[in-house]
């Protein structure tokens, strides 16, 4: 995005590119990148090095198809808290390896948690153990029938901000 008074790309407007072709590839390289967005490798660096230091990057990784190594079981669980327990058992349930989302909610319920399994066995014993907590009140647990999305894309975020402006 050019800034039309002064003929640059903003700082901003670089970040948020780069932002967008790594969420899209994190395999890409400065060069490619550099060459995508019409700047120097030195100055996609020099940006991927802030965005990381600023913790607005926090990682690069693959997208894995968790069904196709088994894990096809998908489960929501609603969970409700002792009051002034809620974040030591949202961070216990978190260091669950099955788990992948742990979420302070509103409603009537303190917490979701989003997990995957192999087994109905894994799950059960999963919600046995939630409920051995001293500070578990209740569950209420989901199976997902069908992944409809997964994941998003900030490329499309980005598209959707820029034509609302």
């Amino acid at each position: 995005m050019k800034d039309k008074d002064k003929g640059h790309t903003s700082s901003e407007d670089i970040d948020l590119n780069i932002l967008g072709i790594l969420s899209e590839n994190s395999r890409e390289n400065f060069n490619q990148i550099a060459i995508k967005l019409g700047n120097s490798p030195v100055t996609i660096k020099k940006h991927i090095e802030e965005l990381e230091q600023k913790g607005i990057i926090k990682g690069y990784g693959v997208q894995i198809d968790f069904e196709k190594l088994g894990y096809d079981i998908i489960a929501t669980i609603e969970v409700t808290v002792s009051k002034s327990k809620i974040i030591e058992v949202e961070t216990d349930i978190a260091e669950n390896p099955n788990v992948f989302g742990v979420y302070d909610i509103t409603g009537d319920y303190d917490a979701l948690v989003f997990a995957r399994f192999k087994t109905r066995t894994e799950l059960s014993e999963m919600i046995k153990k939630l409920h051995a907590s001293p500070y578990v009140e209740r569950t209420n647990t989901h199976l997902i029938l069908n992944v409809i999305k997964e994941g998003s894309s900030f490329v499309d975020l980005l598209e959707k901000e820029k034509s609302s402006k």
